[in-house]
């Protein structure tokens, strides 16, 4: 009897080992940061970029570059080769293919930063022609091509190394509560950086942020023996701001000039941009309440307050985002981008500041300009203007396209064939384009592509769909209308695969809601995420609508939430909510909803309004209180404490907190300096103070959002909440 009990054991394991097994799609899969996360990305040719004329890219241990016409690549150098160049010149060698970037987009020379080297390296000799030692202790490295300087920040500090090695001083503050040279202003407005070259390299702007006015914020690393305070600056809604200065170091004479912006000091200086000819330095300066902005020009000698060439204004807020630019074939012209008429779109303006013509407009938006041809005739743009030039019809706002803009005629051509969302970089004479572009059925398309007409020059590129061996859920888009009974608003719902619609399902909600985000797209998978994936594998139905707010639609459209955040953006999400309701397989006892920062503040917010509809709900690094958020951002969309008392109430969480009904659980890094820890933690004082009973989860040494291997871990923890009241 045993042995036979034995044999039917043995053989049913056997006849299981034959079965075909369901592949595993974990969150060691699908989540960034996962063991095998790399695996289901769609792949990508590895540091593709334009160097002059070329295009190169890294293959394995191998530099390729060609250029368009090219019938074949080759190999510019191995990592062998390059080690054989670099011992030579008293360089370490390299132990993997570094990361390359172009430091003139003019000329065949790449570079590559690595164990505090910097070198530059010409493809067309195969040598070096320039390295630097750099400052350990350094940052930001600023180049500039014309003389080879190179600007950097040290310890609040703005120095220069030449090419000669020698290191010059441009600032000396000594008070940690002034800093030289980094991004300000919250790194809002379209600021990334602090440093800023004239055209020749002649003289070096740069920001000076004074915070010692500034209250100290307690951030605690917890990981010392005795936790540690280590206070940022961080400036709340209603408090007193930083004040910025800017200074211009010439070269000539080694001294500064700051320029006069005078008073208010509590004001934005944004958008930094030198004139061609050096001799003045370009501002949009912004009032603190933002519904004013003044494009400012500055003599760069004397530091004097030249001339306001002109004012715009707004009932809501104004928000500068790009800097001026000069035309190449006339230096005393440039562009301007606005949203004054409702969608971004770009004006010519001569140097007194005299706008000459509107060169795009329509009910679409302009993304980013890339720049000019050679001799300036054409001006290349995305936008999401449709692909049809003579369109009455408003731009997809889940497609972006390449266009090329005749700056005499005004003509304009679309220069993609394919649908979807273009990424694009130009090469040097604007000959040609890397054109990559992806869809919901199309991962990843990389082609290089004629500017002349559009044409496919070479496929670089098909990538295939990782999950094509896979049982994976539906995803359909479409529209439903916005709770004002006229906007068209986008969603994406993904479905389980083989769904019964016989069936009843549990439905989650993924929401951000704010602006400058947009969660559906025509991109890949209609821009879904792999815990989206997971999920509606695990028999969930996942939605997301981009509710009025949200960004990529104009002006009017993201700008309804001023001094009154989530009132529209929740209504909104209602609608989807009824929509939800109209089907069939929909559970409408077992909805939830999730979402991270802003979104994190809308499914509180939704829990708290709703109590009767969502059962369930997580909210990480969720915004609680905008008064107790940064000032820039905050005085934005709320304008100042004092001046919209009514709608700081009516969108502070802590006043609604004994509405709690359903399973509510926040999620919060505790070093998190965009969305500070206090706000989880004063709405956990407020949920026990009423009697109401939410769950609280922390990631130790995490920022604003839980990254890296601990990832897969915090989509672990919000599934398991899920699957436990959901």
């Amino acid at each position: 009897m045993k042995i036979k009990f034995a044999l039917l054991i043995m053989a049913a394991l056997i006849s299981m080992s034959a079965m075909p097994q369901e592949k595993i799609l974990g969150f060691q899969e699908l989540i960034p940061g996962g063991k095998n996360s790399h695996r289901f990305i769609p792949p990508s040719v590895k540091q593709l970029q334009w160097c002059a004329d070329m295009y190169i890219y890294v293959k394995g241990d191998s530099l390729l570059a060609a250029l368009p016409t090219d019938k074949e690549e080759r190999v510019a150098f191995t990592r062998d080769q390059l080690n054989e160049i670099l011992v030579p010149a008293g360089l370490p060698t390299i132990g993997s293919m570094p990361v390359f970037f172009v430091p003139d987009e003019k000329v065949q020379v790449i570079a590559f930063q690595y164990k505090n080297n910097r070198v530059h390296f010409d493809l067309s000799t195969n040598r070096i022609v320039a390295k630097y030692v750099l400052d350990k202790a350094g940052s930001r490295w600023e180049y500039n091509k014309a003389n080879g300087n190179i600007a950097f920040t040290k310890e609040n500090n703005v120095f220069i190394i030449t090419p000669d090695g020698d290191t010059e001083v441009v600032t000396t503050e000594t008070d940690r509560g002034i800093v030289c040279g980094t991004s300000v202003h919250q790194n809002e407005f379209g600021i990334n950086k602090g440093l800023f070259w004239s055209s020749k390299g002649n003289a070096l702007a740069f920001y000076r942020m004074d915070e010692t006015m500034v209250t100290d914020y307690p951030i605690v690393n917890v990981r010392e023996r005795v936790a540690k305070v280590e206070p940022f600056k961080y400036p709340m809604a209603g408090m007193k701001s930083h004040e910025v200065t800017v200074g211009v170091y010439r070269l000539s004479d080694k001294q500064t000039v700051w320029l006069k912006t005078g008073l208010p000091k509590e004001k934005y200086l944004t958008n930094i941009a030198w004139s061609p000819d050096e001799k003045s330095v370009y501002i949009a300066e912004l009032n603190r309440g933002q519904d004013t902005c003044i494009l400012v020009r500055y003599n760069a000698e004397t530091g004097e307050r030249e001339a306001e060439l002109f004012t715009e204004t707004s009932e809501r807020y104004v928000e500068p985002q790009e800097a001026i630019l000069f035309l190449p074939d006339h230096p005393e012209q440039f562009i301007w981008q606005s949203q004054r008429n409702g969608y971004n779109h770009l004006y010519l303006y001569d140097a007194d500041g005299k706008m000459l013509r509107q060169l795009t407009k329509g009910n679409w938006l302009v993304k980013d300009v890339l720049g000019f041809d050679g001799n300036g005739r054409n001006l290349f743009f995305t936008a999401t203007a449709p692909q049809d030039v003579n369109s009455t019809e408003e731009g997809s706002p889940l497609e972006t396209y390449l266009w090329k803009l005749d700056m005499k005629t005004g003509k304009r051509k679309c220069m993609n064939t394919k649908a979807g969302v273009h990424s694009v970089s130009i090469n040097a004479s604007a000959a040609y384009m890397i054109d990559q572009v992806s869809s919901p059925v199309i991962p990843r398309d990389v082609d290089i592509v004629s500017l002349k007409d559009g044409h496919e020059v070479k496929s670089l590129l098909l990538a295939k769909n990782p999950f094509e061996k896979y049982d994976m859920p539906g995803i359909a888009v479409g529209t439903l209308t916005a709770a004002d009974g006229k906007t068209k608003l986008y969603y994406r719902l993904i479905t389980p695969p083989d769904m019964d619609e016989t069936k009843k399902y549990p439905t989650i909600i993924y929401v951000y809601g704010g602006p400058h985000a947009q969660l559906v797209t025509g991109g890949w998978m209609n821009g879904a995420g792999g815990w989206d994936i997971y999920m509606a594998r695990q028999g969930y139905v996942m939605f997301t609508v981009d509710g009025r707010g949200s960004a990529n639609r104009g002006f009017e459209f993201e700008s309804v939430i001023h001094r009154n955040l989530g009132e529209a953006e929740m209504a909104d999400q209602m609608e989807g909510v009824k929509f939800l309701k109209s089907l069939p397989y929909i559970d409408t006892e077992r909805i939830g909803v999730h979402g991270w920062s802003y979104g994190g503040f809308m499914t509180t917010n939704l829990m708290l309004t709703y109590p009767d509809v969502f059962k369930a709900g997580v909210a990480g690094g969720p915004v609680i209180d905008w008064h107790r958020y940064e000032i820039m951002y905050g005085e934005r969309y709320m304008d100042h404490p004092k001046e919209n008392p009514e709608g700081y109430k009516n969108s502070n969480l802590l006043n609604k907190a004994g509405d709690l009904k359903g399973r509510l659980l926040l999620i919060h890094g505790d070093v998190d300096p965009v969305v500070v820890w206090q706000h989880s933690l004063l709405f956990i004082r407020a949920c026990v103070d009423t009697g109401t009973f939410p769950d609280y989860f922390v990631y130790p040494g995490h920022p604003h959002n839980v990254i890296g291997k601990d990832r897969p871990h915090l989509y672990e923890k919000i599934t398991r909440y899920f699957d436990d009241n959901l």
